[in-house]
């Protein structure tokens, strides 16, 4: 049993807000959390915050390595120790678009690193390649393809983590999204230009989720309401969020945490190979991609993911979007657990679930992450 206590900070518990806590961990497990009085032994949080480990359904690279070049267990390590600094506990490294052969590298490589133990991998995330040419942002078009028997046995084989999958509706049947969801696949719409009806149907099929909310998809018009009205107009789907400054206008992410219940947003960050490495370009897919200024972008000016990290997309969305602190814990933890069925085991921090937190300090910069109770930077 180890038992840890924090005072003169805010600790965002499952409960409430604590101002200081002491919590109880054994087998990487909480076991008792309560508020704190505080204690000699006690850390001094300066004012600073407690809040879950951050959970990212979507990252493409970081500390120089990028998924699709780099489908093994020792790519994903990589990538998971890059983001570890900045508060990051649980994440589904993410493929963009690619052939057949290596989506099943990607998947066989998430099953090895969850089973090697490394730290934060809960699945993988297969980006595409079932997507719309006129939505494909920075997606290569010649990896496209049509969703047939080979790779719907290839995604619904049983698996050690979790299994996501971004898609636009308008390339597939109804009946192949209810069979993939069935087999457990985790199911989301992006990089499409379905009309609403076709993405209100695909909701009720078995699609969950709506991936970079606004981003590669089409809009919401006045007549023709497209992805973004579909998203908007459901109270139930789950929708990831790029607040970076740069995908997304302030004012529209405003706008849409009015239009729907906060705990069906998610934090995301859609993280290139710079985060945690300094990079300033890569190569993705033969496209010379560079980073400027927290953008990344390739030879057209085409957004290519960014160069956010998690501590980052909660301090804007507390600094640029306005939302409250338990708010912002609850889209970078909370919530990316539930959407992933995994409340039972991680997005919180209350007794039973597993001991994932980062500590920030008074202006939201990540000062310590904590996976299974251990301090891991």
């Amino acid at each position: 049993m180890t038992s840890l206590r924090f005072t003169n900070g805010h600790v965002v518990t499952s409960a409430g807000t604590f101002e200081g806590a002491a919590i109880e961990v054994e087998a990487g497990r909480i076991v008792a959390l309560a508020p704190d009085a505080g204690a000699s032994d006690a850390i001094d949080l300066e004012g600073g915050w407690i809040v879950p480990g951050f959970i990212d359904t979507q990252v493409n690279g970081g500390g120089g390595v990028l998924f699709n070049d780099a489908t093994s267990v020792e790519g994903i390590a990589a990538i998971g120790a890059a983001h570890a600094p900045f508060g990051t506990t649980g994440f589904l490294p993410t493929l963009i678009s690619d052939r057949a052969e290596v989506i099943e590298a990607a998947l066989d490589a998430g099953d090895a690193a969850i089973a090697a133990g490394v730290p934060g991998c809960i699945g993988v995330h297969i980006e595409g390649p079932i997507i719309n040419v006129r939505r494909k942002g920075i997606h290569d078009p010649d990896k496209f393809r049509r969703l047939d028997e080979a790779l719907i046995a290839l995604l619904a084989r049983p698996r050690r983590g979790k299994v996501m999958l971004t898609l636009a509706p308008e390339m597939v049947a109804l009946e192949d999204i209810r069979r993939l969801h069935a087999a457990g696949v985790i199911l989301s719409i992006g990089h499409s230009d379905a009309d609403y009806a076709t993405a209100v149907a695909a909701f009720d099929a078995g699609m969950t989720g709506v991936t970079h909310l606004y981003n590669a998809m089409s809009p919401l018009v006045h007549r023709a309401p497209g992805v973004v009205g579909a998203a908007l107009d459901d109270q139930q789907v789950y929708c990831g969020v790029i607040i970076d400054g740069h995908h997304v206008h302030d004012a529209p992410l405003r706008i849409a945490m009015r239009a729907r219940p906060h705990d069906r947003f998610l934090l995301v960050t859609d993280a290139m190979p710079c985060v945690g490495s300094g990079l300033t370009e890569f190569t993705l897919h033969g496209q010379h991609i560079r980073v400027e200024d927290g953008c990344c972008v390739g030879e057209d000016g085409t957004l290519a993911g960014s160069a956010l990290d998690m501590a980052g997309a909660f301090r804007n969305a507390v600094a640029r979007i306005g939302l409250s602190h338990a708010d912002a814990a609850a889209m970078g933890a909370t919530n990316p657990a539930a959407f992933l069925g995994l409340s039972g085991e991680r997005g919180a921090l209350a007794p039973g679930l597993r001991a994932d937190w980062v500590r920030l300090t008074r202006d939201l910069r990540p000062a310590g992450t904590w996976i299974g109770g251990t301090r891991v930077v």
